[in-house]
């Protein structure tokens, strides 16, 4: 008989891929009627700048440079940026007048994609005697990582989905890395996020820094493991050179090669703010507002403080897990930080583009504390509960912004109540 195990991990793709082909049906999206999925530079930028891919690799004039952009422009600069994916190339297996509906249905592979690998993760963690339970909480984790909050508001960038597909197996690779001194997966899927997109593949870079710390820290690992974290991502980033350095060199000569570091830090709301995001039924952020989409399910108000007094978990790795997502929600708010975070430039919309390895960190903690529910009392469970509600009456009563209805916070005590 099939174990649970081999149908979960085929449910981690196949339920976001289904959840995404019944919106698709929901919203008349071709062929299930006559809108298309293209939204905002997807349609204005991406489409064309593919259309013209195509058409020079179809023509085989190389992709050095294009007249048809713009009055002349460099397209092998956009190709990087924009068109890097080597899934792109499964396009000319399609007739050419198909190309909108490629790109829209990849959006959808890419997000059951994102589930399956945030599951192949998360069942690599830590073993346990309970594999049953570690099947259940794996799915759940990856299914809420796929359709989260960031996935809402930026799928449409589908040049930065190949990056929250990749990040979980980066992050399995480097604890293999340190566990077991094998940097082979680590190596192959941080090149190939690089590869796909250089410019998120900052923020994540950044964030493995981070996340090596924590290990090499809770775990207490020898100091020859910094060397080989070191060679690792620098050989990561050696097999990616063959479009990077061009790319850098090109942006150089654009406004993003002009760093004006902030003279003064700034705060852009409170913390309670930025922790309400996680609450359910609220807009997704795309303008100025720098409100980071971070939705991940409304449980994280409650498996997150649990994680924090569950004792089955080593305090070292849940107090450093607890800074790594102190770090992150200070950043959301705060903008010598946030620059730093998007690659020494503020993004002109589009806010909290790290958002998705937030997502991960917060994820990752429930995973946690679920598979080791033997380390929770009653009590623990009451208080958490009671302050949880208490949570949400603070929240309607002092965040007042436009994203939160005014039944939001009855909502969302609801969900958790449940």
């Amino acid at each position: 008989r099939m174990r649970f195990g081999s149908v979960a991990l085929a449910l981690s793709f196949f339920v976001p891929f289904t959840l995404m082909i019944a919106i698709f049906i929901g919203n008349g999206i071709y062929p299930f009627g006559k809108r298309s999925f293209l939204f905002s530079d997807m349609y204005h930028q991406y489409m064309p700048f593919f259309q013209e891919f195509m058409r020079m690799i179809k023509a085989g004039e190389g992709i050095s440079y294009s007249w048809n952009v713009g009055i002349g422009s460099n397209f092998f600069a956009l190709y990087v940026y924009y068109l890097a994916s080597p899934f792109n190339w499964l396009a000319f297996l399609f007739p050419a007048d198909h190309l909108m509906e490629f790109m829209s249905y990849a959006v959808v592979v890419k997000i059951g994609l994102a589930g399956l690998t945030a599951f192949l993760y998360l069942r690599s963690r830590e073993a346990i005697e309970n594999t049953g339970l570690r099947d259940y909480g794996a799915l759940a984790a990856s299914l809420l990582y796929a359709m989260s909050g960031f996935v809402a508001a930026y799928n449409w960038n589908v040049m930065w989905m190949d990056c929250v597909v990749l990040l979980p197996l980066i992050l399995m690779g480097l604890e293999r890395l340190v566990r077991k001194g094998k940097m082979g997966l680590y190596v192959a899927a941080l090149a190939f996020c690089i590869l796909t997109n250089f410019y998120i593949s900052i923020m994540v870079c950044l964030f493995l820094v981070l996340y090596f710390i924590y290990l090499f820290l809770a775990e207490k690992r020898s100091f020859s493991m910094i060397w080989k974290f070191a060679f690792g991502s620098l050989l990561a980033g050696g097999l990616a050179a063959v479009l990077l350095v061009p790319e850098v060199k090109a942006l150089m000569a654009t406004d993003f090669g002009d760093v004006d570091f902030p003279k003064k830090w700034e705060s852009y709301f409170s913390i309670l703010d930025v922790l309400a995001r996680h609450s359910a039924a609220i807009t997704t952020e795309r303008a100025l507002e720098h409100w980071p989409n971070i939705y991940c399910g409304t449980m994280v108000f409650f498996m997150i403080p649990l994680y924090a007094v569950n004792e089955k978990i080593p305090a070292r790795k849940r107090l450093g897990m607890l800074v790594l997502m102190g770090i992150f929600l200070v950043s959301f708010s705060t903008n010598v930080l946030d620059f730093i975070w998007h690659g020494l430039n503020y993004p002109d919309s589009l806010p909290a583009r790290q958002s998705f390895i937030y997502v991960m960190m917060v994820l990752v903690a429930c995973y946690d504390c679920f598979i080791h529910l033997e380390g929770l009392r009653g009590k623990e469970i009451i208080k958490v509960y009671l302050a949880t509600v208490l949570f949400f009456l603070c929240v309607e009563k002092f965040v007042d912004v436009s994203d939160f209805a005014d039944w939001n916070w009855i909502l969302n005590v609801g969900i958790v109540t449940v």
